[in-house]
């Protein structure tokens, strides 16, 4: 079995297409629910409202180092600007890359062994992102929070109508990021799929062995037809070239006297 590694073809083109089509959606979903949430839709209001409920620290220490001069805590990344913007990037990050997946696999050139590497990447920042948004608080000692509240609770736990809404957005952000890690590993299966050792692999050593001048290819005649010389045809009378119409008349024997002798 020869196995190839580059430029192995996809088990299932359906399936592919299918997964894009899923994928698109989702990278459509997650652009605008994270894009809405930039710079701070909700993300301060949910962080002092699980204060107020008692579930996690407060943003009001950021106003107190400010007023006692003092440098900023290690903010929670649940909480901090930079997992809102690390969000926006990998939505951006996943289109651009669907789009450039789409065309190379119409041109054949989107082999599993690239793609694997790209899906691996784009399943571990998914993760990430979902380890951020619901991600723990232990600024404050007297409010832990091990995982974030509008995450790990109902939304209904705030009375307040315009809190309520904001945390249905953040769970849909949640929603939507998870349907994409989901996706990256469909693709990593079609991935281990594609690269698991299979028929093809023999038939492709098989058409190797045929094309290399063996004994089988050489019984069917296949060595003419790599050397590009067609065989000389088997008759009873001797075929006449220039050079042998040369020799013949330096050893005095010309086809034509002999011929009528």
């Amino acid at each position: 079995m020869a196995y190839i590694l580059l430029r192995r073809k996809w088990r299932s083109t359906r399936a592919m297409y299918i997964v894009m089509i899923a994928e698109l959606l989702g990278t459509v979903a997650v652009l605008v629910m994270f894009g809405v949430a930039q710079p701070d839709l909700y993300r301060t209001k949910l962080w002092r409202a699980g204060h107020e409920l008692g579930f996690n620290s407060s943003p009001n220490v950021i106003l107190w180092a400010y007023a006692n001069y003092e440098p900023l805590p290690k903010l929670p990344f649940v909480w901090s600007q930079t997992i809102t913007d690390f969000n926006v990037a990998i939505s951006v990050l996943s289109l651009f890359l669907l789009l450039s997946k789409l065309i190379a696999f119409i041109m054949h050139v989107w082999f599993p062994i690239v793609a694997l590497f790209i899906n691996l990447a784009l399943a571990a920042l998914y993760s990430a992102s979902l380890g951020g948004q619901a991600g723990p608080d232990y600024l404050d000692p007297d409010h832990p929070s091990r995982v974030a509240w509008y995450i790990a609770k109902p939304c209904t736990v705030a009375a307040n109508q315009d809190i309520q809404s904001s945390c249905r957005e953040a769970k849909g952000a949640f929603a939507a990021a998870c349907f994409m890690l989901s996706i990256y590993v469909i693709n990593l299966g079609l991935n281990i799929w594609a690269l698991l050792p299979n028929e093809a692999d023999k038939q492709n050593f098989k058409d190797d062995d045929d094309e290399s001048g063996s004994p089988a290819a050489l019984k069917k005649g296949d060595g003419w037809e790599m050397q590009g010389v067609p065989p000389t045809p088997r008759t009873g009378a001797m075929p006449y070239t220039p050079r042998t119409m040369a020799f013949n008349t330096l050893d005095r024997n010309l086809p034509l006297r002999n011929q009528y002798a």
